[in-house]
């Protein structure tokens, strides 16, 4: 049977490649070769076969040629309902993501490097909106190899339901390989087998986390999903014990002497790694500005044990409560913290700047300081813009020097405001958690003069290192933000234009200033939280490079990250790069080195940051979740955050976002409008739009799946929805 279907095959591919065959469509194909009605599925199949082979592909106007068809490499990510997008590596040139439908996965799982072949496309002309689709045609390599998930036990066999909701199936556990798993573990499970039609993947358990109700359960399944390395290696702990002694004399030696210097740190509360120290001097009209930065790297040599874990790492990553250094406690709390009173060395970036905000000359250089004071956030705003009395009293000597920092700052400010730089400024969740690690307040963790301060200075020593070391054409490592895909911005520009609100797009491309400009006009309004995420999501994620590309956000041509080495790999990589310099040691052996190793070394980095975002907001969505339940059945206050075909999503002024389901909107039957997003009830008129301030019901939470299910409430001030009355389920 099998002999007979290839022979039709290569007969359907030998006319096709006929020197007299012109491009036909199936029906075509069907009647030219004579082919039954009750064969003409098979003439289908052979064809997608044909066609997945990349032996012939199909044009745009579905006809069938010889040739290869498109085919590309890229990463899968699947989707809850079965489909899924491959995004192309980003060597391949375009980037924009590649539909594919569930039975043209090809077995393929979430996070697996794929082949792809493209099978349709959007036409020439633009008028078609759709992204192109594609088959996965090989899978190259496996992305997942464990998984977390909760363990569901049955008379024979157990399953595991992945608490990654971009895998679609739960995986089957044989019971002799659960590990004695009960309904209701959160396990990580080592998958056998990855399925196939009709077929679940395998798997057999590796680790029990512990109950799914078992205090810090949750944060820990989320850590080993995303498989963190909690845990350092002995050798590294060791090797951090030895190199972590106080400063003496000798590590002093030929630096510059700033310990006479007024210095302070400015951060939270609770921080206790001090990577950033402050000090500024009114100088005639302008200002000398010192960043210092914890000079990591004379405690973390380049191969040793320290460095490869903290490359390994990437990042710290914080968590609801805890957090996961890239370096060892001894260290990044110790000797490498910025502690007041405390002889440290540091690198440091003294900035010369004028009235107007132009940094006129700078010097980069190891030294030594002692911070005088450790300031928080609190305590400046305090001093600043609530004009405490107590406050100001108790650092009377400083507050002269907060003044000129607060004065300084704002210059600089209105200074990268001119150029175009975007300030997006979004509050993030501040979590309150009980000693059970449940969360019993939710906030937005809003900005203040003290955390703008910080941010300014870091910006300025970021930008002035970053460019000195262009000029000196030395491999480094820039923080890059590529100009918008064309495609978004012009999808963001027919949005905003339902507000009333344009941008101007010239020869394609967009400046950073006309969305500045955009988010002051819209400033105050209903929609500005609206358009400005959705500005967010227009634009490319930010990432290291060993090219220097500028940033686009902060409209700057050189951009890097020197600030934090005791959290970030790359801004280690830069002290290393730098201090090399200062050194005398950058000759051409080691500009080949680093020539050589920077490439892997900043994608890795990204990667490694992406996990940790993804983590951390996880973590933030699991910690909702639990709060929300508590309060099922209460009614809240929020905007339009999302509209989609299947309902609307609600942001809550806690930052809570959930979706109100369009099967729960029983009062009409709602019709989607895309190019407006908008849902539109077919008898009633009533709309259902983005920005629009609604009031909801708590109506279901999952807190396996970290969502939050909401249903309208009429309100005579929110109005549009009619009120629900049932219990959370």
């Amino acid at each position: 049977m099998n002999e007979q279907r290839e022979k039709r095959k290569k007969l359907i591919y030998e006319f096709i490649c006929d020197a007299c065959y012109v491009p036909m469509k199936q029906k075509e194909i069907a009647m030219v070769l004579q082919v039954p009605k009750e064969m003409r599925q098979e003439l289908r199949e052979l064809l997608e076969e044909l066609q997945a082979e990349g032996r012939i592909h199909v044009t745009q106007k579905g006809k069938y040629v010889k040739g290869e068809g498109e085919k590309l490499i890229g990463t899968y990510q699947g989707t809850q309902k079965g489909f899924g997008f491959v995004i192309p590596d980003e060597t391949q040139g375009n980037v924009q993501d590649i539909y594919i439908a569930e039975e043209d996965t090809g077995g393929a799982f979430h996070g697996d490097k794929v082949e792809v072949v493209i099978t349709k496309r959007p036409a020439a002309d633009g008028k078609d909106a759709r992204r192109r689709e594609g088959k996965i045609v090989r899978i190259i390599e496996r992305g997942i190899t464990k998984v977390v998930g909760y363990f569901q036990r049955s008379k024979n066999f157990g399953f595991v339901l992945p608490d990654n909701q971009r895998l679609s199936e739960d995986i089957f556990v044989p019971l002799e390989r659960s590990k004695g798993a009960v309904t209701g573990h959160k396990v990580v499970v080592e998958l056998t087998s990855y399925g196939g039609k009709n077929r679940h993947p395998e798997g057999k358990v590796v680790e029990i986390i512990g109950h799914v109700g078992d205090p810090g359960t949750d944060i820990l399944s989320i850590v080993k999903g995303y498989d963190l390395p909690v845990e350092f290696p002995e050798k590294v702990l060791n090797q951090a014990e030895r190199v972590s002694g106080p400063v003496n004399e000798a590590d002093m030696a030929g630096r510059m002497d700033l310990r006479d210097w007024v210095t302070v740190t400015i951060d939270g509360e609770d921080a206790k790694d001090l990577d950033d120290a402050i000090t500024i001097r009114r100088e005639g009209d302008g200002y000398c500005l010192g960043v210092h930065i914890a000079d990591v790297t004379n405690y973390v040599q380049e191969n040793s044990a320290l460095d490869r874990e903290a490359l390994k790492r990437g990042t710290s990553v914080y968590l609801a409560d805890r957090v996961i250094p890239m370096l060892p406690h001894i260290l990044s709390n110790g000797i490498c913290s910025l502690n007041a009173g405390e002889d440290r060395l540091a690198l440091s970036c003294i900035m010369q700047i004028d009235s107007k905000g132009t940094i006129v000359d700078h010097t980069i250089a190891e030294t030594v300081i002692r911070v005088n004071e450790r300031m928080s956030y609190t305590s400046v705003k305090k001093i600043l813009t609530d004009q405490d009395v107590q406050e100001r009293e108790r650092y009377r000597e400083l507050v002269p020097m907060f003044q000129d920092m607060e004065e300084l700052a704002g210059i600089l400010r209105e200074k990268r405001k001119k150029r175009g730089s975007i300030d997006f400024d979004f509050p993030e969740t501040k979590l309150v958690l009980d000693e059970q690690g449940m969360p019993v307040a939710l906030a937005p963790y809003e900005r203040n003069v003290a955390t703008r301060i910080i941010e300014d200075f870091m910006l300025a020593a970021n930008e002035t290192v970053a460019e000195d070391f262009f000029w000196q054409e030395i491999p480094f490592v820039y923080r890059t933000h590529e100009i918008p895909d064309e495609d978004k911005i012009r999808k963001f520009a027919t949005f905003i234009n339902n507000f009333g609100h344009s941008l101007h797009v010239s020869n394609r491309e967009i400046h950073p200033k006309e969305i500045q400009k955009l988010l002051a006009r819209i400033e105050g309004t209903p929609e500005e939280d609206l358009i400005s995420r959705l500005a967010l999501r227009s634009m490319k994620r930010a990432r290291y490079s060993p090219e220097n590309e500028g940033h686009f956000g902060l409209a700057a041509k050189y951009y890097c990250h020197f600030t934090s080495p005791i959290r970030r790999y790359p801004d280690l990589q830069i002290h290393r790069i730098i201090k090399e310099t200062l050194h005398g040691r950058m000759q051409a052996d080691r500009l080949a080195h680093y020539e050589a190793i920077l490439p892997e070394v900043t994608k890795q980095c990204s990667e490694l940051e992406r996990r940790a975002d993804e983590a951390e907001r996880e973590t933030v969505k699991l910690k909702k979740a639990e709060y929300m339940e508590q309060h099922c059945n209460e009614l809240f206050h929020g905007v339009i955050s999302g509209v989609t075909k299947w309902g609307l999503y609600v942001e809550l002024t806690n930052t809570v976002e959930g979706l109100v389901h369009v099967m729960n909107m029983m009062d009409d039957h709602y019709e989607y409008h895309e190019e407006r997003y908008e849902l539109v009830g077919l008898h009633t008129g009533k709309t259902y739009r983005l920005g629009q301030e609604v009031q909801v019901m708590v109506w279901n939470v999952d807190e396996l799946s970290r969502t939050i299910d909401f249903k309208l409430v009429e309100d005579k001030k929110y109005g549009k929805g009619r009120r629900n009355q049932a219990d959370c389920e």
